[in-house]
């Protein structure tokens, strides 16, 4: 190992710019970048000025939060971005057929990067500064990043003071990396988003499912930050999710999420990437109550699904009739991804005591349209199959499906449905011969 003075050493050997950093990338590779808050800005605006210089060049990226001149259909032969997932950013780009998709389980990422299926031979991550024996945290988006940071030729790191030092399989020594970036700009924060009646009601449906000493899994948006702030009168609530946000840490500060009584990692919370505001991230730091770790570990359905009590929520786009979710895409048109739905409902399955929640207004466009449908739209991509799917809830109520019959299934999501469109859906059951 080397000695403090060496990694020192080493550290000042490799800063250099972001434009001179970017010049370690070669025509034909593919950059990986972590999740998110995770992905490194003046490397990839460095990358964005010099990509008419490469060609064959591909980064790939689940849920990107910042544009990036790179994202541009006129310099896809020098620079194209991939998808694990999309975002804001990159979806017009799918949708128009000139970003592509990976489709893939979150959970396995890690392994299809060792294995060669997903090509990685430069990461450019953001990182926490370097401790007193040569290591950096990866700590905002662990995720696949640390698979990919083994498999790779060359690792690039952004590091920024503002990005916490976290505990966890999450850390990066020194000699791993080839060349080191200095930027401290503010990181990607994100509120807590509005909560209406329809959230807040599907949250209490929600809530009251969820028993003291039950350790929780917690997918981004309204309803489940909606489920979380109808928890504040649990008792020792534990966590372990893909993602650590405010929702989470609100129980936290209230004292209802203790960790006491989790079979895994008792005491800590669990976590593969973050997502909130500057509080939560300076919560983050050095904080022994909180461990960051590669998604084969956090989504794991035989890891998680070994923890008592464990109960997931997780939000789709529309359900059919026997209980196929699609989550990730407007019929055939592509939305966002897979992610970690699947993982977390298959562990939840497999738990003792768990439950999986799939969350749904049941409507979209001013009431004009079902969330509940006969079947779903022609292409939609199928997100959690329907021998996965147990709970569904709407805020007209919880449709328990595993174990049912079709039959029974279509009548439970059909009471659950808006009452607008209750007789015109019971209508089209008949006539498929399901009722």
């Amino acid at each position: 190992m080397t000695t403090s003075l060496t990694a020192q050493d080493a550290y000042r050997r490799k800063l250099t710019s972001a434009h001179d950093a970017v010049r370690l990338v070669q025509d034909g590779e593919t950059i990986v970048v972590p999740t998110g808050v995770g992905e490194p800005p003046s490397l990839l605006e460095a990358l964005s000025e010099r990509r008419r210089e490469l060609h064959g060049v591909a980064v790939e990226q689940i849920i990107p939060f910042r544009t990036f001149d790179y994202y541009d259909p006129e310099t896809v032969d020098h620079v194209r971005h991939t998808a694990y997932f999309y975002g804001g950013p990159t979806r017009p780009g799918g949708q128009a057929g000139w970003i592509p998709y990976r489709p893939n389980y979150f959970t396995e990422m890690p392994s299809l990067i060792r294995e060669g299926l997903f090509p990685c031979d430069v990461v450019f991550a953001m990182a926490s500064e370097m401790d007193e024996h040569g290591y950096f945290s990866i700590s905002l988006s662990t995720d696949y990043t640390m698979a990919a940071i083994e498999k790779a030729r060359c690792v690039v790191l952004e590091v920024n003071p503002r990005v916490p030092y976290a505990y966890g399989e999450c850390h990066v020594h020194v000699d791993q990396v080839a060349a080191v970036v200095e930027d401290d700009r503010p990181l990607t924060t994100v509120g807590l988003p509005e909560i209406g009646p329809v959230q807040q009601a599907i949250g209490a449906y929600v809530a009251d499912l969820i028993p003291d000493g039950a350790t929780i899994q917690i997918g981004f948006g309204a309803i489940p930050d909606a489920v979380v702030m109808q928890l504040t009168d649990r008792k020792d609530l534990g966590v372990h999710t893909e993602m650590i946000g405010d929702g989470i840490l609100s129980l936290v500060e209230a004292g209802v999420v203790t960790n006491r009584l989790k079979n895994l990692l008792p005491g800590r919370s669990v976590a593969t990437f973050a997502l909130g505001s500057e509080r939560l991230y300076s919560w983050m730091h050095r904080n022994r109550a909180l461990e960051m770790h590669p998604v084969d570990f956090t989504n794991d359905p035989y890891v998680v699904g070994g923890i008592d009590d464990m109960h997931t929520i997780n939000a789709t786009v529309e359900i059919d009739f026997i209980g196929q979710c699609c989550s990730e895409s407007m019929g055939w048109m592509p939305y966002s991804g897979t992610g970690g739905q699947s993982d977390f409902v298959r562990a939840a399955n497999r738990s003792k005591g768990g439950k999986s929640f799939i969350v749904t207004p049941s409507t979209a466009k001013g009431d004009t349209i079902s969330r509940i449908v006969p079947t779903l739209k022609p292409g939609a991509h199928v997100s959690t199959s329907k021998n996965d799917v147990n709970y569904v809830v709407t805020e007209y109520g919880v449709a328990q499906l595993r174990g049912k019959t079709n039959q029974e299934r279509c009548r439970a999501l059909i009471d659950i449905a808006h009452p607008k469109f209750r007789e015109e859906l019971g209508i089209k059951a008949q006539e498929m011969r399901i009722l």
